[in-house]
């Protein structure tokens, strides 16, 4: 059974470039507030009306399917992950297909719904796909449009701060060379806290999760209401129950202990330890929660690939993004042990090595 490879790496981030200061027009917030607490200091963001989420995952997919030296015919399978995708549904995949142009070849197109950990399963996916022999050319599109749905008041910049607008890709391959492409990928999740990240409405939930767990917070539902779930109330509207919402502080406290559970995992199975890590590259959520897995790793700044102080969160985006950059930089080189993981809403998180 062959062994399956990236191929081929492609990634685009939108001209618009917002900063940290432009944000401060907007919210009671600043520069040094931002920074201070993730690290960012700009990210980017799509012209609205002339880019989507499909559209920019497309722009990314081009990349990586020329690089990869085959024509986007070829490509037998198509997996995207995202977290913002155009529709409700139908999803993303077949809207990238179509944007590609391969839509003739009646592709299969599967969707990824595991937010910041998109990515890392997605790969997981695309690489069980190859190394059974079902197909020979599978395209990854981890994408993002987070600025049209973000609250641009005071009331939601713990959030805003945070996201923007990105897209990477691969091409998966098989290949024959012994000890070479994706050695393992070790996956978890955990639903106790699902709500601490979420964005709940509009969604077809209709109170039930808040009303099994004796949960008092309050989700926009209607009870006199006898039908919809998907909808919107002005309920919702009035209390900004239409946006992300983050428990922060919980979230980076399961962040800082999962990352370095399933990193070690990952390199246990394989026989390896921190210190034959060539790069390690992590989800992009916050600069502080990469530094302290950093520091409990014991990795070497050169050993760590990180650019959310330009990008911000792009979600699924973020591990191909900072992947891309590493490779066009010369830091990913024939042969690196790299690892990459991610932790994000779910909550799920996910580590995977691969020999270069």
């Amino acid at each position: 059974m062959p062994n399956s490879k990236i191929a081929g790496i492609g990634f685009y981030v939108p001209e618009k470039v917002v900063t940290n200061h432009d944000l401060a027009r907007h919210m009671d917030t600043s520069d040094e507030w931002i920074q201070e607490r993730s690290g960012i200091v700009e990210r980017r963001y799509v012209n609205r009306h002339e880019d989507t989420t499909a559209t920019i995952g497309a722009k990314a997919a081009r990349i990586a399917i020329e690089r990869a030296g085959i024509d986007k015919e070829e490509v037998d399978f198509i997996i995207f992950a995202t977290l913002s995708p155009d529709y409700y549904f139908p999803g993303c995949g077949v809207l990238a297909q179509r944007e590609l142009g391969i839509s003739k070849t009646e592709i299969g197109a599967l969707d990824i719904r595991n937010q910041c950990s998109g990515f890392v399963y997605g790969l997981t996916v695309a690489d069980q796909f190859v190394r059974s022999g079902m197909y020979k050319n599978v395209l990854l599109i981890g994408a993002e449009v987070h600025s049209i749905g973000l609250d641009f008041t005071t009331r939601g910049r713990n959030v805003t701060a945070l996201f923007g607008d990105g897209a990477g890709a691969v091409v998966i391959q098989p290949t024959e060379e012994k000890g070479k492409g994706i050695l393992t990928s070790k996956l978890h999740s955990d639903g106790t806290y699902a709500e601490k990240l979420a964005y709940i409405n509009p969604g077809g939930h209709s109170g039930y999760h808040a009303k099994k767990m004796g949960d008092d917070t309050d989700f926009g539902y209607d009870p006199d209401q006898e039908f919809g779930g998907l909808f919107l109330t002005q309920h919702m509207m009035d209390n900004a129950m239409t946006f992300p919402n983050m428990d922060g502080k919980l979230v980076f406290k399961a962040a800082v202990t999962k990352f370095p559970e399933v990193i070690m995992e990952a390199l246990n199975d394989q026989g390896y330890t921190t210190e034959d890590i060539d790069l390690f590259i992590p989800h992009q959520a916050n600069l502080r929660i990469s530094q302290l897995v950093q520091r409990r790793l014991k990795l070497r700044d050169d050993q760590v690939w990180n650019n959310i102080q330009r990008y911000g969160n792009t979600t699924a985006a973020t591990i191909p993004i900072a992947l891309c950059e590493a490779w066009e930089a010369g830091k990913v080189k024939e042969g690196d042990l790299i690892c990459i993981a991610a932790f994000g809403s779910g909550f799920t998180w996910g580590a995977t090595l691969i020999r270069w």
